[in-house]
């Protein structure tokens, strides 16, 4: 809870630092990377820095939690804190680096706002970030508890054991522990890190949801290569370096697996919508759902540009059939087939039962969509939950 004095400071110049905190946050990662190469060598994605998505995220976050703490001081944010503090987890982030975090971020904001940052308004923010960093350093360290590893020691080697094409920009890998112990537990929806040593000798980072059900005694990650800034994105360091290098009997650097965003256990119908390969989470929802004899409704929807573009499908339609009440239905930009649709996903003749729990993945204008479209239907805002593969500026901006 943020002291009555410092609410009132932050109440009084939220607006001056939020005006300002694109440009803070931009001076930011500038003296941070100076003085710390290493971590955007080894730890930060620099495909989402070259992008500047990074940067959007950490400055609606910080934006985000200071107006929760003026606006409801009496509760904390904890869909925000829980999303950010699983990808630290994945990535190992310690309690040690969020004082580096804080001493470049509180230069940035006072050589940015200049004898506007007087002593209270230095100590307000100040309590406002830490009540911010305390309160994800608790979270993250009950993950690592959880996973019975030292806080940041979330490195692991698995061997991979084959390797799938499953479109031409999309391959499955499938992996088991390098020392023969058994893979630690996850959630359907749940995702890895991924670290690769690149040629330059940085160790980048990434994120893949794992796909499958939670019972088998491998893992599996399917990774789209993502072709560029041409593609409306970061470059695919990590993806390519994937796609090029890794073959069966390779091995590599894989995390626990983290991520909020899991299938809950319910009774209820349930809906998973996705876009591209988005569609791993919702897979791995899905093979939960047939292994476990899901007895409710069950509506499978994907969009894809074409069904050759649309990675395991096969596995899609074959998990579906496996349930006693579910359907799937794709849409797809080009070379829709029989019974499927063109153009973009559409509920309008897609049934949603009463009750209906929805998880949506996929590009951020694609959710937005499917979400309006599942509150026209009558489904509770509460019952939709989603997953960003990258920074989440969705829920920074919510």
């Amino acid at each position: 809870m943020l002291s009555e004095t410092s609410t009132a400071t932050v109440r009084a110049t939220l607006p001056a630092v939020g005006a300002a905190i694109g440009e803070i946050t931009e001076l930011f990662y500038a003296k941070l990377f100076a003085a710390h190469p290493e971590l955007l060598r080894d730890l930060f994605n620099r495909g989402n820095q070259n992008a500047g998505l990074q940067k959007q995220a950490l400055a609606g976050s910080i934006a985000a939690f200071a107006t929760h703490l003026v606006a409801d001081p009496d509760t904390r944010p904890d869909v925000m804190l829980h999303r950010i503090a699983h990808k630290h987890a994945s990535l190992g982030v310690t309690r040690e680096q969020y004082a580096v975090v804080h001493r470049y971020l509180f230069a940035a904001i006072a050589e940015t706002l200049g004898e506007a940052v007087t002593p209270e308004v230095a100590a307000a923010w100040d309590e406002v970030y830490w009540l911010m960093a305390n309160a994800l350093t608790a979270i993250e360290e009950r993950l690592y508890e959880q996973h019975r590893i030292a806080a940041g020691n979330v490195w692991r080697e698995w061997t991979v054991t084959g390797r799938v094409a499953e479109t031409a920009d999309c391959a499955t890998f499938h992996l088991t522990p390098a020392d023969g112990a058994a893979p630690p537990a996850h959630l359907p929806g749940q995702y890895v890190s991924v670290q690769v040593e690149l040629a330059d000798g940085a160790r980048q980072i990434r994120q893949y949801s794992l796909v499958g059900a939670p019972g088998s005694d491998t893992r599996a990650i399917t990774v789209k290569r993502v072709h560029g800034p041409a593609a409306g994105g970061p470059d695919g360091e990590v993806s390519g370096h994937l796609h090029a290098h890794v073959r069966a009997g390779d091995t590599l650097r894989v995390s626990a697996p983290y991520g909020d965003l899991t299938l809950r256990d319910t009774t209820a119908p349930v809906l998973l919508a996705s876009a591209g390969i988005g569609c791993t989470p919702m897979l791995a929802m899905l093979a939960h759902l047939a292994d476990s004899g899901h007895g409710a409704p069950v509506t499978v929807l994907h969009a894809d540009r074409s069904p050759a573009d649309h990675a395991l499908r096969g596995d899609h339609r074959a998990l579906t059939h496996k349930l006693a009440d579910a359907s799937a239905r794709f849409w797809y930009e080009e070379d829709a087939e029989p019974g499927d649709g063109e153009g973009l996903l559409d509920l309008a003749a897609v049934p949603v039962p009463a009750g209906t729990v929805a998880y949506l993945c996929g590009p951020l204008p694609f959710m937005r969509s499917v979400r309006a479209q599942l509150l026209a239907k009558g489904v509770r805002a509460a019952d939709i939950h989603y997953e960003v593969f990258g920074p989440d500026l969705w829920l920074a901006s919510a």
